[in-house]
């Protein structure tokens, strides 16, 4: 279960991204997080695993206060939790394998990534990751050699050698075409169904919300505007969510 508690993240300029959010996540549950640029999204998944600390609230998963960990507490705690970003953040010049072995450093000597080395049942376990998002002959290419479906992909990969419990996905189909963005997206519900792992995934697309998570949390100017079934936003909802202005788009 992630519970959070009156969280709050002030940033130095004075912007208020996440104001009193409380919400309970159970284990499992593949949650879309919809709203504008700068509605909060991002902020809020990057508190969940303190890429930022929050202004005040609580963060608490599994028994563990997240906004009260240690340093090496913090360390323990983002091995099982995993993180997609929008941009891929892979090593363009290295091989997809390495990119892909990268996400194993918490758990090995850090020395063997200093000489590009790993041992061989690390490379066998990337491999296997990279089978199951269906690129295993990329293997040996340069990053920068593909797509952008293809990259994020090897960022899933790389994420699935933490093992994680927990998914953070930071707008990952954002710079994809529908047909690519539905494809990283099934990806992610695979992970959902046959792993059991809870999904959070900020989307702007509402059409993506409805054909892929189980709840829609959507956030408004920092705070909590609907929460509940996807099928359950209307047109009304819709725009009070997005602005009067906003009209629905597909994306098939």
């Amino acid at each position: 279960m992630l519970i959070i508690e009156n969280l709050t993240k002030v940033y130095d300029n004075g912007f208020m991204a996440l104001d009193n959010i409380s919400l309970e996540i159970p284990d499992g549950q593949f949650v879309a997080i919809i709203g504008l640029s700068g509605s909060g999204k991002s902020t809020l998944l990057r508190c969940i695993n303190r890429l930022i600390d929050p202004t005040k609230g609580r963060i608490i998963w599994n028994g563990l206060d997240i906004t009260a960990a240690t340093d090496d507490e913090l360390r323990q705690i983002r091995r099982r939790i995993g993180m997609i970003f929008q941009q891929f953040n892979l090593v363009k010049r290295s091989t997809v394998l390495t990119n892909v072995m990268s996400g194993r450093l918490g758990y090995i000597n850090p020395v063997y990534s200093l000489f590009n080395y790993f041992p061989p049942k690390e490379k066998a376990r990337a491999m296997a990751a990279l089978e199951r998002v269906g690129i295993p002959e990329k293997a040996n290419n340069r990053a920068s050699a593909l797509s952008g479906g293809q990259q994020q992909r090897v960022g899933i990969a790389r994420t699935l050698m933490q093992e994680p419990e927990m998914m953070l996905a930071d707008e990952p189909v954002a710079s994809l075409d529908p047909a690519t963005s539905h494809s990283v997206m099934k990806y992610l519900e695979l992970l959902n169904q046959e792993d059991k792992m809870t999904i959070l995934c900020s989307l702007h697309f509402l059409s993506l919300a409805r054909a892929y998570s189980h709840r829609v949390i959507a956030l408004k100017d920092g705070k909590i505007e609907f929460d509940g079934h996807p099928k359950d936003i209307d047109n009304d909802r819709f725009k009070m969510i997005y602005g009067e202005d906003a009209v629905e788009v597909e994306i098939h």
